[in-house]
């Protein structure tokens, strides 16, 4: 098999190439919902998200800790992080204001998405978990694995599924570049796989 480039461009996204190659599957049984709760910042999220976080508010407020019920009265929704980002408030350093338990860590705001409460289902950068999105320049996205200790059993579960990174993630890849550019990505693995890269 010949060597795969390590960025493959589709479209105006550039794509690390682990996320063709890397499989995946969050298992929340192992993982508890960790990616919620562990890190130094909030999840990266829009103005537009913001406003529509902010709408939701009262339906998902009582599946809030009081906790952060308190940090999302004191600094709102979100905040700038150390890199100029805006991110998801957090509660005492790491753990995302709208996450709840039900066994393991969940997300209020997917939560009441699912139950039909409200039409926003979470910041696409949560959605789009383990894969970071970055904007390069005007015109371009530049798409990265994170790989994280936490997320070892959902490559254990991908690999036992056989199912490729960018497959597991194909709703939340459509939402945030649409239909067009999912069927331009599944265009270009099959070249690769025709040309013996895959």
């Amino acid at each position: 098999m010949k060597t795969l480039p390590p960025i493959i461009q589709v479209g105006d996204v550039l794509l690390s190439s682990e996320i063709l190659t890397e499989r995946f599957c969050c298992d929340l049984s192992a993982c508890k919902g960790a990616c919620c709760i562990e890190g130094d910042a909030g999840a990266p999220v829009t103005l537009d998200e913001i406003a529509e976080i902010e709408d939701c508010l009262d339906t998902v407020w009582g599946d809030l800790s009081a906790s952060a019920q308190a940090v999302i009265d004191k600094q709102g929704v979100a905040y700038t992080d150390q890199e100029g980002d805006l991110v998801t408030s957090i509660v005492r350093g790491k753990d995302c204001v709208f996450t709840y338990y039900e066994g393991c860590c969940l997300c209020a705001l997917e939560k009441a998405f699912r139950a039909g409460k409200i039409r926003f289902c979470k910041p696409v950068s949560c959605a789009l978990y383990p894969i970071r999105a970055k904007k390069i320049g005007e015109d371009l996205v530049g798409l990265n694995y994170n790989r994280w200790e936490v997320c070892k059993a959902a490559i254990e579960k991908g690999k036992a599924l056989d199912l490729p990174l960018y497959q597991f993630l194909k709703d939340p890849l459509i939402r945030r570049f649409g239909e067009d550019w999912y069927a331009e990505l599944l265009d270009t693995v099959r070249e690769l796989k025709a040309q013996g890269y895959l």
